[in-house]
């Protein structure tokens, strides 16, 4: 901060769905001195952490870090996999399965887009029917976003993984668990799910720069069919190197500190524990909206999220949010694409609590208030009343 700059007292409320907050301890176990990564003591970090973050995807199978964002999770995910020309079957959930839709564009691959009106998770049905309706098995993988981002609905991926077993179909199922990974309940292997795509900034409480894949014995088997022309993603010079504690490259060791003491947060508090105080928290979040006589942008209450909640604005949401902004200095989410100016987003995962989340919900009443938006008052009360009433 500059010297001319204007001191705001007390702390800034970053309630974006990601970057989350990130806990104090994750940012002092990243302050420490970077180690040799050839040395001998780097796989007495990495070797504990590989098996912790299994664990929060719950899978026996690999996982494998990149510095990286999502975007590149997304990337190498269909690089190991597929090969140009080849078909991709994908939904229009919202803004993040349309950006991984033209990174597969861009990478050659032939994409079956589904059409979607941005408020509904993927269609297990249509999977089946489009799945069914393909006799010469030409598509090889099809792809959904757990939680969307920029929308807050889950798609349903059990019930897509059962559409596609129906089938008998052998396509490869890749899933992005960006923003539901540590918030919402996820399993990677017991859903079938051939690779999960996530990063380091939402649940995992750290700040971007990682990214991971979560692989199935299928996948790494198909990874050595693939075509596509690449180096740095490539997995089989991860699975060497990661069996002895390293990497083929030289990895964001601050980050994998960190990395570390997000895990060991929520193995502590349990992960079971950590998706029921988001589904709790994302509860009241709700609670409060239909309080405030506002439209969440999910429409099926099946498919409600843990990590965000989308609200349709009673005016221009950007002007709302500047008004939260300069007058309570906290930050939420904008609308994206489609829904830009329309909607804003309320971010409650990672490291939050029940006195946080009742900050932000207080922020947003006022905001409203002050920007003289049509809604009803109280959604703070209901809010509070709800967890108060579900508290331990």
């Amino acid at each position: 901060m500059s010297a001319s700059a204007k001191h705001r007292a007390g702390r800034h409320f970053l309630q974006i769905p990601g970057p989350s907050n990130v806990p104090d301890s994750v940012l002092r176990a990243m302050a420490q001195p970077v180690i040799d990564h050839r040395g001998p003591e780097f796989p007495e970090l990495t070797l504990p952490l590989f098996e912790k973050l299994k664990k929060v995807f719950r899978t026996e199978s690999e996982v494998f870090i990149y510095p990286a964002s999502g975007t590149g999770g997304w990337e190498c995910a269909l690089l190991n996999t597929l090969s140009p020309g080849d078909k991709v079957l994908a939904f229009e959930t919202g803004h993040f399965a349309t950006l991984w839709k033209n990174v597969a564009e861009k990478l050659g691959l032939h994409i079956l887009w589904m059409p979607g009106d941005w408020r509904h998770g993927v269609d297990p049905k249509l999977v089946e029917e489009k799945l069914s309706e393909d006799s010469a098995q030409e598509i090889k993988a099809v792809l959904a976003v757990h939680t969307e981002t920029s929308t807050g609905v889950t798609s349903r991926i059990p019930e897509i993984r059962a559409a596609i077993d129906k089938t008998k179909h052998p396509a490869l199922f890749l899933v992005d668990a960006v923003s539901s990974l540590a918030c919402s309940d996820y399993r990677h292997d017991e859903w079938g799910v051939d690779i999960t795509v996530s990063a380091s900034q939402k649940g995992l409480m750290l700040p971007p720069g990682l990214s991971f894949n979560a692989v199935s014995a299928l996948a790494l088997e198909q990874s050595k069919k693939s075509r596509a022309l690449h180096s740095y993603w490539h997995w089989d010079t991860m699975l060497e190197n990661n069996a002895r504690g390293y990497f083929p490259y030289t990895p964001a060791t601050n980050l994998l500190y960190g990395l570390d003491e997000a895990l060991n947060l929520i193995h502590a508090e349990g992960l079971d524990n950590v998706i029921a105080r988001h589904t709790r928290f994302a509860k009241a979040t709700r609670t409060a909206v239909a309080a405030w006589d506002l439209d969440n942008v999910c429409l099926n209450a099946k498919e409600y999220c843990n990590s965000t909640t989308a609200v349709f604005a009673p005016g221009d949401a950007d002007a709302l949010r500047k008004v939260i902004l300069e007058k309570f200095d906290m930050s939420l989410g904008t609308g994206l694409g489609l829904l830009k100016g329309k909607i804003f987003r309320i971010g409650h995962l990672g490291d939050i609590n029940e006195l946080m989340l009742m900050g932000t919900l207080s922020g947003v009443e006022m905001g409203l208030k002050l920007a003289d938006m049509p809604h009803q008052p109280g959604g703070v009360q209901a809010a509070m009343e709800f967890l108060a009433s579900s508290a331990d």
